[in-house]
């Protein structure tokens, strides 16, 4: 799962990233927003956090933007606890939550597996495919009740296949959504750590669908 940061406080912006990459994300951040509206507009994210009161383009106007061009992803905004207009105006513009500074770390990522969540189509916190069940709460993934340790970017793939599980996925969407701006990419790691996968979880839910790309479904539902 991809996250983009736009906050232009450089202290509160370190601190969302690292929060967020601890908690298994690709992390991208801006600083301002005509730069979080290039990044949001141009880039694949599974979901933003946005704040309100930024430089150059306020978060409004860039939220409004993004809209107006069919950017669909899901947007947390931070407003400032006062300024419930704020909150009107971000949800009028298109967002999908919001958080009041100052705020809570663990709030935040609580609001992001939620959005993600929802935008998957899955309530609980735990997704279940088979027997390996990934609880996005904890970040820990379990075959048949047993603990499977996985490293952050195989806990990525999973994630994303799992959050979309029974759609094909093809090997440049899961390139799109596992590595952040600055990585080096290479899509040839992706049969890597899908390999990888396969051997940890030992179970038949992973699959290559030949010339599309990799779906994760229940072992009849293979194609």
């Amino acid at each position: 799962m991809r996250i983009l940061v736009v906050e232009d406080d450089p202290d509160l912006r370190r601190q969302l990233t690292a929060a967020l990459e601890d908690a298994g994300y690709a992390v991208d951040a801006a600083r301002d927003g005509e730069e979080g509206h290039f990044l949001g507009d141009t880039e694949p994210y599974d979901a933003v956090v946005l704040d309100l009161g930024l430089p150059i383009l306020d978060g409004v106007s860039v939220l409004e933007k993004w809209r107006r061009a069919g950017r669909k992803m899901p947007v947390l905004i931070l407003t400032a606890r006062d300024r419930w207009s704020d909150k009107v105006a971000g949800f009028d513009a298109g967002a999908d939550d919001y958080v009041a500074k100052p705020f809570h770390m663990e709030e935040v990522l609580a609001r992001i597996r939620a959005l993600l969540r929802r935008t998957a189509g899955h309530a609980s916190s735990e997704i279940s495919v088979g027997p390996v069940v990934l609880d996005t709460k904890s970040a820990k993934v379990s075959v048949a009740g047993m603990p499977v340790k996985l490293t952050s970017l195989e806990f990525r793939l999973l994630s994303y296949l799992m959050h979309h599980k029974g759609r094909v996925v093809s090997r440049s969407e899961l390139v799109e959504h596992l590595y952040d701006q600055d990585f080096d990419r290479d899509s040839n790691t992706v049969e890597v750590f899908v390999g990888r996968l396969r051997k940890k979880l030992g179970a038949d839910v992973l699959h290559t669908i030949r010339g599309m790309g990799y779906t994760v479904s229940e072992p009849d539902d293979a194609a």
